[in-house]
């Protein structure tokens, strides 16, 4: 298989990725779907034609996106194939500098993607990625850092030899971001790259940081065996100890000790220089790799560094890249870090939910489906009632407007059922503090929203409103936003609308098909026992609910009436034994053709009083007709399915 561009790799390395297809050991390296054009060193700068297929407009990048991403899951290499390559990587390698290399199965990267450069562990060859390539090289252009095993370069020199990398490529593209992704030790060398170069936009994913690998090296160079040090570090090493013996033959107690040495450097001067990371970071950390300090460092990174989150992974350990439950890309997806950018764009820079991730989440959230039954009801453009969501229109733009339940509960029923069915994506505009956290307090942590963020919440805001409408997205959205979901004794299903209309001038503008909803259900699942006006006479939750409010991003600040009140708190319920949950969607009204008539104020809130009407008839409908259905009792359900089989829906009231 023969590149198309020139090797800019040392001419020994050349025949490990370049090797004929009859190699026993080396044929499966090479894809023989996807080839790639070359490979690169930090200086290396594209060619003009590159450089003007990246700056091709944003509505090609979304599409040559949908059209080339796949599901990452899908074609990933296996363990022994890591250790096998990374064997044969070291073996061949030669005493010259570290490099960087393009794995071939990451393939040529879409328009526009950013640049992320791999920065590994110290005894990591350079292929820490390997189950992550494909995946990763549909949305990334992909280098990897190979330090050769004789290589004597000190850290110092590998934080310039990054730095001269990333400030080269920023000065080609000043408007992309530059991912910088470090495993255990190369956390280390991210953040001195990062702390060196404040001016440059990087984003940080550190995997482990730190420097847990110490304990094993202590190990090896006072001579234990490999397999007993592993198995004092942990369990999860058993699994793969046999590929690991190869450490004692490929790496001499020379450079262990000289890897040792630069170990304590790294991680001294990443330390010193904590202060000046101004860069976006993601840790990502292993709760069940108890025994070294990743967790305490990802912790200490969280308070020393001002734009930091953590996601914590409970079952996984130490090698958290080659396991098979971690995909990158859908961790970068749901903590909302993928960005082509100076700025994150919530509607151009988003990626749909992949089979294999909606499925997770679908998995995820069977509880609430398999205990609430669902009722879905749409309505005809003839007006016609039906079971189902054959009344929602295919094609967008498509608003739909309802009554937010308590808590927000119709919403994980209403999304996944609407995707699984119709294969279509609704998104949802959302409170900003699912996606930003000024500092850390008693607000929830952001990865409890990540789910949201991936089935493609955006926090609200007229440019997002504007930008979904332009894409002919679904778009849902609740006018009574947190108050209606906060709501107090005996406000079950009221409309806390703001007076004026919000989104009827915005949807006629794009032509938009408005879909009034309604969802009910609450009152069957939950009794609310302390409301808001219960808490705010018990002076400590007084003082939580101000906290909580002082830290959350102020919304309608202009606002008047009931709908201005959005203090932030957690009501007192109490879970009742289930009912279901009902939604129906009425009949959509149109509004192209409109935009001019509806620019007149008084037009545009005689709408939104149609609107608003509607969602009142719909709950109506929905409370009169479950009184009548035979299945409206969890038990009665389960009663029936035992003699349907439990995958069974059962039955509702007529139509």
């Amino acid at each position: 298989m023969a590149p198309t561009g020139t090797s800019l790799f040392h001419s020994n390395l050349y025949p490990l990725f370049h090797r004929d297809s009859t190699s026993s050991s080396l044929g499966k390296f090479i894809s023989t779907h996807i080839s790639i054009s070359t490979w690169r060193f930090a200086e290396q700068a594209p060619t003009p034609a590159t450089k003007r297929r990246r700056l091709q407009k944003r509505g090609e990048v979304e599409a040559v996106a949908a059209a080339t991403y796949e599901d990452p899951v899908v074609g990933r290499k296996s363990l022994k194939e890591y250790f096998e390559r990374s064997k044969e990587l070291i073996i061949s390698s030669d005493g010259g500098p570290p490099r960087w290399f393009t794995p071939l199965e990451c393939g040529p990267p879409s328009i526009n993607s950013p640049l992320l450069l791999f920065l590994p562990g110290f005894i990591d060859s350079g292929l820490g990625l390997i189950k992550q390539h494909r995946g990763l090289g549909k949305i990334f252009e992909i280098w990897c850092l190979h330090t050769p095993v004789m290589d004597r370069t000190p850290f110092t020199e590998l934080v310039k030899l990054v730095e001269r990398t990333i400030r080269s490529q920023n000065h080609l593209f000043p408007s992309r971001p530059i991912y910088l992704v470090g495993e255990s030790c190369g956390g280390c060398l991210a953040l001195a790259v990062a702390a060196c170069n404040p001016d440059i936009d990087l984003v940080l994913i550190l995997a482990n940081p730190g420097d847990p690998l110490r304990m094993m090296m202590d190990s090896l160079l006072e001579g234990l065996p490999l397999q007993q040090t592993i198995g004092e570090l942990s369990q999860d090493l058993l699994a793969i100890s046999s590929y690991l013996t190869i450490l004692p033959d490929v790496y001499p107690r020379e450079t262990l000790g000289w890897k040792l040495q630069m170990l304590k450097s790294a991680s001294s001067v990443s330390n010193s220089r904590l202060h000046a990371v101004k860069a976006q970071t993601l840790i990502l950390l292993s709760e069940r790799y108890q025994l070294l300090p990743s967790q305490d460092e990802g912790e200490k990174l969280r308070r020393a560094l001002p734009k930091c989150e953590i996601r914590k992974f409970n079952e996984s350990g130490h090698f958290l890249f080659l396991e098979d439950s971690i995909d990158l890309v859908t961790i970068i997806k749901g903590a909302g870090f993928y960005r082509r950018g100076k700025c994150k764009d919530y509607v151009s820079d988003y990626m749909p939910p992949t089979p294999t991730e909606f499925n997770k989440i679908y998995a995820e959230s069977r509880w609430i489906n398999a205990v609430t039954s669902p009722v879905m009801l749409s309505t005809l453009e003839d007006g016609k009632i039906v079971r189902g969501l054959a009344g929602i229109p295919s094609e967008g733009p498509v608003l739909l407007v309802g009554y937010h339940m308590l808590l927000g509960l119709e919403l994980v029923p209403l999304v996944t059922k609407i995707y699984r069915e119709r294969n279509i994506l609704v998104r949802g505009i959302a409170h900003p503090m699912m996606f930003i956290k000024h500092k850390q307090g008693r607000l929830p942590d952001l990865s409890q929203f990540d789910t949201m963020r991936m089935m493609g919440a955006v926090p609200v805001s007229g440019i997002n409103f504007y930008k979904l409408f332009s894409s002919k997205s679904h778009v849902l959205l609740y006018p009574g936003g947190m108050r209606e979901a906060l709501h107090r004794k005996g406000e079950e299903y009221k409309l806390i609308w703001p007076e004026q209309s919000e989104f009827v001038r915005m949807a006629a503008r794009f032509g938009a098909k408005i879909i009034p909803f309604a969802a009910v259900g609450e009152d069957d699942i939950s009794e609310l026992v302390f409301d808001y006006n219960d808490l705010m006479k018990i002076p400590y939750f007084k003082d939580e609910i101000r906290e909580l409010t002082n830290e959350a991003v102020k919304l309608r600040t202009n606002a008047y009436g009931e709908v201005a009140n959005q203090d932030v708190h957690l009501p007192g319920i109490l879970p009742k034994f289930p009912g279901r949950f009902y939604y129906y969607f009425g009949k959509p009204i149109k509004t192209e053709g409109r935009g001019h008539e509806l620019r007149d104020r008084d037009k545009s809130h005689e709408l939104y009083l149609q609107v608003k009407t509607e969602v009142q008839r719909c709950i109506g409908y929905l409370k009169e007709k479950r009184e009548s259905d035979p299945y409206r009792n969890l038990l009665s359900r389960l009663i029936y399915q035992t003699t349907h089989g439990f995958s069974a829906e059962a039955p509702t009231f007529e139509l």
